[in-house]
């Protein structure tokens, strides 16, 4: 090679780097060069307001990175978690980014995307409590628990499946849209009812959940999930505008990947609601803040009360994990009451469950009125619009209130049985001094796929009747990567202290984990990407 052919050849590599270089620096200050660095795997509210003050991320970006996640995962893995995406997501994003520029300041949930269960109103979107039979329902109010996430400044994404009217506390199968299988293992179920919004979170499709709890609806599939979720104490948050299942145990709940986010959804959604006369016993029952309660050393001379009663038929690898949970809460301080003891627990807890599902359903199909797409429980039964695993649970509810007429039953703070059970929890709580008490959410793995019926359940033998708060927290992992969650239950209206000692277990010990789904990276890997970041928008 000659000696103007080298200059040449070295003008060429020198142009050709140079043209690179730019092309290089035009796609890193691209939109989606920065949504492939930005990652939302595991993300929190406090990190996603941090993110929109530093300019690092809108609400409408969050907002589209989200939709694409639930596109490329949720049917192609077959989780089958997501029913209806919010036609307004977008724009309700772009008018809350417009609002933060004028402003400077966030609301409480600012820009949050929030996935709500199918049985839960939101203004221009399908109630269908997972039926055929109320496929085509559009509901032209939010419930109130709706009402006051947009105040805040929550955006629903979407909405989730749930098992068909809330009935099964196992598998989340609707007639509309199939099953939602586990994304940690697809072989097995979600739990329900509120399964699908369980198998949204943990997947990472939106921020929030909102979940209902009838007996354990929330807590059963976030345990199941490696979620934190939570029943907060009945007559704090207001149950307008939700599809009944049982009223007088039915509470609207947030269910979260941390409990921090779960605290703060908590401060958002509670309280008064005219509509709703539960919240009137939740006057003036909340503290000023749950967040600040939230603290590393909170379980330190903390008396936690071990009830064995309902980890004694668990199964074996479910209580090696719930030692080893005890353990921890030890080495943070807690001092362990072993075993903690309800005299005449058995007799309190027998027949508290009251089948009113026939007269709820028919007054809130009268409610709706002339939109209601069926008249009462009778006609539903008639039209065989339902899923076949839930027809006799159906029948027997109709046949029920045939049968007890006029029978009373009352709430948590009316009915003498369910009055007499919460007294007697919270006088052996008093006798021992003892702060909360902790059980196996689930004392069984969860079931395969399509498995109706299982024991194990803990979820729905105190806190539904007793109107207590309860917060499920992940207790780490059964073999074939299935989650377990320990449950931490307080006084009625202490969910602040409830939250608090969840909060020092959960950061104390570090259960949760994504599941593995195509693309999807851990919480090391994501925070790495978040310091490294300096766009707008985010991966996955």
């Amino acid at each position: 090679m000659g000696l103007k052919s080298f200059f040449v050849f070295i003008i060429l590599i020198v142009i050709f780097t140079v043209t690179i270089q730019n092309e290089t620096l035009a796609w890193q200050n691209s939109p989606s060069s920065e949504k492939k660095k930005f990652n939302v795997a595991e993300l929190t509210i406090k990190e996603v307001h941090a993110a929109f003050k530093k300019g690092n991320l809108t609400a409408e970006e969050l907002v589209t990175i989200y939709l694409d996640r639930i596109q490329k995962f949720d049917q192609p893995t077959k989780i089958n978690a997501i029913t209806a995406i919010n036609k307004q997501a977008l724009e309700s994003a772009r008018l809350l980014d417009e609002e933060f520029k004028t402003t400077g300041k966030l609301r409480p949930l600012h820009g949050i995307p929030v996935i709500v269960k199918e049985n839960i109103n939101v203004a221009g979107m399908e109630t269908t409590a997972g039926s055929l039979a109320l496929k085509g329902y559009m509901p032209k109010e939010d419930a109130s628990i709706v009402v006051r996430l947009k105040e805040a400044g929550a955006i629903i994404l979407a909405k989730s499946n749930m098992a068909e009217w809330g009935i099964n506390s196992n598998v989340t199968i609707s007639s509309l849209t199939g099953e939602t299988l586990n994304p940690y293992n697809t072989a097995y179920a979600t739990a329900g009812s509120s399964g699908g919004t369980a198998a949204a979170i943990t997947s990472n499709f939106g921020m929030v959940g909102i979940g209902t709890d009838t007996g354990g609806s929330i807590r059963g599939p976030s345990s199941h999930n490696a979620l934190v979720g939570v029943r907060p104490s009945m007559g704090l948050t207001s149950r307008k505008g939700i599809v009944p299942l049982n009223l007088r145990n039915d509470v609207p709940g947030p269910m979260t990947r941390t409990v921090e986010d779960a605290a703060r959804v908590v401060e958002v959604i509670n309280g008064y609601d005219h509509k709703d006369p539960i919240t009137e016993f939740g006057k003036e029952k909340k503290p000023d803040s749950y967040t600040k309660y939230l603290k590393r050393g909170s379980l330190s001379g903390v008396r936690v009360g071990v009830f064995r009663k309902l980890s004694d038929y668990a199964s074996p690898a479910m209580n090696d994990l719930f030692d080893q949970a005890i353990e921890g809460l030890r080495e943070m301080g807690a001092i362990i009451i072993d075993p903690f003891e309800v005299p005449g627990f058995d007799a309190l807890r027998h027949n508290q469950w009251c089948a009113v599902f026939q007269d709820d359903l028919n007054a809130f199909l009268e409610e709706i009125g002339e939109d209601a797409p069926f008249s009462d429980l009778k006609e539903l039964v008639a039209s065989g619009k339902y899923s076949k695993y839930i027809e006799s649970d159906l029948i027997n509810y109709q046949q029920y209130m045939n049968q007890q007429g006029e029978t009373v039953c009352g709430g948590p703070f009316s009915d003498t049985k369910r009055i007499a059970f919460r007294e007697a929890i919270e006088s052996s709580m008093n006798r021992n001094r003892v702060d909360v008490i902790i059980y196996p959410s689930w004392n069984k793995p969860p079931v395969k796929a399509s498995t109706y019926h299982t024991l194990g359940d803990n979820n729905h033998i105190i806190a539904p009747h007793t109107g207590q708060p309860a917060v499920t927290v992940p207790m780490g992992f059964l073999d074939e990567n299935l989650p377990a969650g320990i449950q931490f239950l307080g006084r009625i209206f202490e969910d602040h202290k409830v939250l608090s000692y969840a909060y020092a277990y959960e950061v104390g010990t570090k259960h949760r984990k994504s599941p593995n789904l195509p693309h999807a990276v851990n919480t090391a890997q994501r925070k790495q990407g978040l310091k490294k970041s300096t766009g707008s928008a985010s991966g996955y």
